[in-house]
C-alpha cells in the first residue's frame, strides 16, 4: 500500500537521522565543550550569532521554499524541469550573500578590531560557505524524494565532525588566528557536504540499484540544468507553489532566528552576553536537533505523499486519511511527552549541566536561568514542530498564501516582544518572546487540524492529552528533583552524585509509567522506529 510504504520510509529516515545524528553530534558537542575553555565569550558571540546568522539567512532564503515545494513531487515527475528549478537556488544564494554581506559589513555594529580582528574575512567566508552548500541542493532533493536515507545523515555528520575537529586543532595549536579558524572550518563543512553528495551520485547514477529503483536520471550530466525542446524549462506549477512558499520563507526566517536579528541589528546585548545566550540556546536545543528536526523532516515527506494537498478529506482515500490521523496523533503524543520530560527535569539540572559543559563561565550569572526557561520553550517547540509539519503538508496554495499574512503579523509581534522583553529581562526576554510566538503558531495549527478532521471519525488532537497517573508522576518528579537541587547539588561532589541518582530514579519511574499508560504509543515507537533500526543492522 502506498500509505504504508510512505510510513515505513518516513520511520526509516527518522531512525537514521535521529540515531546517527546523536552519535556524530555527540562528538561535536564534546568538542565544542572543549572549545569553550579556550575562546572568549565575545568571539563565541561573533561566530555563533553574527556570522552564523549570515550563513543561515542566505541558505534559508535561497532554498527553503524550493524544498517545501519540490519534496511534494512524485518519482514519476519530469525531473529535468524540477532540476532546472532547483538550480535557481544558486544564483539566489549569490544575490543574498552579496546583499547581506554588505549589510553585515556596513549597517550593523562591528566588533573592535583590537578585540576581535579579521571580522571582514569571517563575513566573506560564511557567505561563500552558503553558496558552496547550495550547489548540492538538487542532489539533496533527489535523495529525499527517492528515500536515499543514509546519504543525508552521513554527509551532514561527516561534515560536522570535520568542522569541529579542525576547529579544535587550530584553537589548540594556533589560537591567535582568531576568526580565521572559524572561517576555514565553515568552508570545510560546506565543501565536505558538497563532496559527499557529488561522490555518492557519481557512483549511484547508472548503477544496478538505481535501475532497480527506477531512478529517473541515467547519467551524471542529467543533474546539471538543461534545455529540452518542446518542453517548458521549469515546471510552472511547482514554480508558482515555490513562490508562495518563498513569500512565507522571509517571515518564517524572522520567526526562527528573530532573537539573533534583534541582537545583531538593535544591539540589545553585548557580544559577551550574546555568546552566553547562544551557548545556552545550543545546549537547550540539543534534543530539537537530535530528534524533533529529523521527525519533522521525515514525516513531512510522509504526509505529502499520503494526503492530497488542498483536498477535502471526503474526496481522499479514507484508508490514507485514517493512517495520517493515527500517525499525527502518535507523533503529537510522542513529542508532548519528550518536551514535558525535558521541562520537568531540565529545571533541576540546568546549573549542573552548564557547570559540566562550560565551567563557571556558563554556570555563574544568567546561564542557569536562561536554560531553565529554554526547557519550557522546548516543550512548545516539540508540539509546534509536528503540528506545523502536518499543516504545511495539507494546506492548499491559497491557504499557504493566506497563512503568509498571519506570519507577517506574527513576525512583527515577535520582534516587538523580543525588543521590549530583552530590555526588561535581558536574554530571558528572548526566550519569553519565543514562547509567546510559538504558542500563537501552535494555536493556528491546532485550529487547522481540528477543521481538517471535523467530518472524520479520527481525532488526532487527543494526542495532546496526558493520563492522570502520568501527570502525577511528572509533578512528583519535578518536586523531588527541585528539592534535591536546592539542598544538595551546590555542596560537594557526593551531593551532586546523589542529585543525579535521584533524577535517574525519577526518570526511570516516569518511563515505566509511560510504558503502562500509553500502550499505543509504545507500540508505535517499537514498530515504526526501533524495528527499522534492527532491520537495517
Amino acid at each position: 500500500m502506498r500509505s504504508q510504504e510512505a510510513l515505513t520510509n518516513a520511520a526509516k529516515l527518522t531512525s537514521y537521522s535521529a540515531g546517527l545524528q546523536v552519535l556524530f553530534r555527540l562528538l561535536s558537542f564534546l568538542l565544542n565543550a572543549y572549545t569553550l575553555r579556550y575562546v572568549s565569550k565575545e568571539t563565541i558571540g561573533i561566530v555563533n550569532v553574527r556570522l552564523t546568522l549570515l550563513y543561515s539567512t542566505v541558505v534559508f532564503l535561497a532554498r527553503e521554499a524550493f524544498r517545501k515545494a519540490c519534496l511534494n513531487v512524485g518519482v514519476e515527475q519530469k525531473w529535468a524541469q524540477v532540476i532546472n528549478l532547483l538550480w535557481l537556488t544558486v544564483p539566489l544564494g549569490v544575490l543574498w550573500s552579496l546583499l547581506l554581506g554588505w549589510v553585515w559589513l556596513h549597517l550593523v555594529t562591528t566588533p573592535d578590531p583590537a578585540l576581535i580582528p579579521h571580522y571582514e574575512v569571517g563575513v566573506a567566508a560564511f557567505g561563500l560557505s552558503a553558496i558552496v552548500e547550495l550547489l548540492s541542493e538538487p542532489l539533496w532533493i533527489l535523495a529525499q524524494v527517492h528515500m536515499l536515507v543514509r546519504l543525508k545523515v552521513i554527509a551532514e555528520s561527516l561534515a560536522i565532525v570535520a568542522k569541529c575537529v579542525l576547529t579544535v586543532l587550530c584553537i589548540t595549536i594556533v589560537p591567535h588566528w582568531g576568526l580565521y579558524i572559524f572561517s576555514v572550518a565553515q568552508l570545510l563543512y560546506s565543501g565536505c557536504l558538497l563532496t559527499c553528495y557529488v561522490l555518492y551520485f557519481m557512483k549511484y547514477i547508472g548503477s544496478q540499484e538505481a535501475q532497480r529503483k527506477s531512478f529517473p536520471l541515467s547519467t551524471v550530466s542529467d543533474v546539471l540544468p538543461k534545455y529540452h525542446c518542446n518542453q517548458p524549462i521549469i515546471d510552472l506549477r511547482l514554480a508558482v507553489l515555490t513562490w508562495s512558499f518563498y513569500k512565507q520563507s522571509f517571515l518564517k526566517q524572522i520567526l526562527t532566528e528573530g532573537e539573533r536579528y534583534v541582537m545583531t541589528f538593535l544591539n540589545v546585548l553585548n557580544f559577551g552576553d550574546q555568546g552566553v545566550y547562544d551557548v545556552v540556546n545550543n545546549l537547550g536545543s540539543l534534543v530539537a536537533r537530535f530528534m524533533f528536526l529529523p521527525i519533522e523532516e521525515s514525516f513531512y515527506v510522509f504526509f505529502v505523499k499520503v494526503l492530497e494537498r488542498g483536498k477535502d478529506i471526503g474526496h481522499q482515500k479514507q484508508e490514507d486519511v485514517s493512517m495520517a490521523a493515527n500517525v499525527l496523533e502518535m507523533l503529537m503524543k510522542l513529542m508532548m511527552l519528550i518536551g514535558l520530560t525535558i521541562t520537568v527535569f531540565g529545571y533541576s539540572y540546568s546549573h549542573l549541566a552548564l557547570n559540566i559543559y562550560g565551567g563557571s563561565m556558563l554556570s555563574l550569572g544568567p546561564g542557569p536561568t536562561l536554560l531553565r526557561c529554554y526547557c519550557v520553550y522546548v516543550l512548545l517547540l516539540a508540539i509546534n514542530g509536528v503540528t506545523e509539519c502536518f499543516t504545511f503538508a495539507a494546506m492548499s496554495k491559497e491557504e499557504v498564501d493566506r497563512y503568509n499574512f498571519m506570519m507577517l503579523a506574527l513576525s512583527l509581534t515577535f520582534l516587538g516582544f523580543s525588543y521590549c522583553l530583552t530590555w526588561w529581562q535581558g536574554g530571558v526576554g528572548f526566550i519569553l518572546a519565543n514562547c509567546l510566538n510559538m504558542g500563537l503558531r501552535i494555536t493556528h495549527s491546532l485550529q487547522y487540524i481540528s477543521r481538517y478532521f471535523k467530518h472524520s471519525k479520527s481525532q488526532p488532537l487527543k494526542g495532546l492529552l496526558i493520563p492522570g497517573p502520568l501527570l502525577l508522576v511528572y509533578l512528583g518528579s519535578g518536586t523531588v528533583t527541585a528539592l534535591s537541587q536546592a539542598t544538595l547539588s551546590e555542596q560537594c561532589l557526593m551531593s551532586q552524585l546523589v542529585h543525579v541518582l535521584l533524577g535517574a530514579l525519577c526518570l526511570s519511574i516516569t518511563l515505566v509509567t509511560i510504558f503502562f499508560t500509553e500502550p499505543r504509543l509504545v507500540w508505535f515507537v517499537r514498530t515504526q522506529f526501533l524495528s527499522q533500526g534492527k532491520k537495517e543492522m
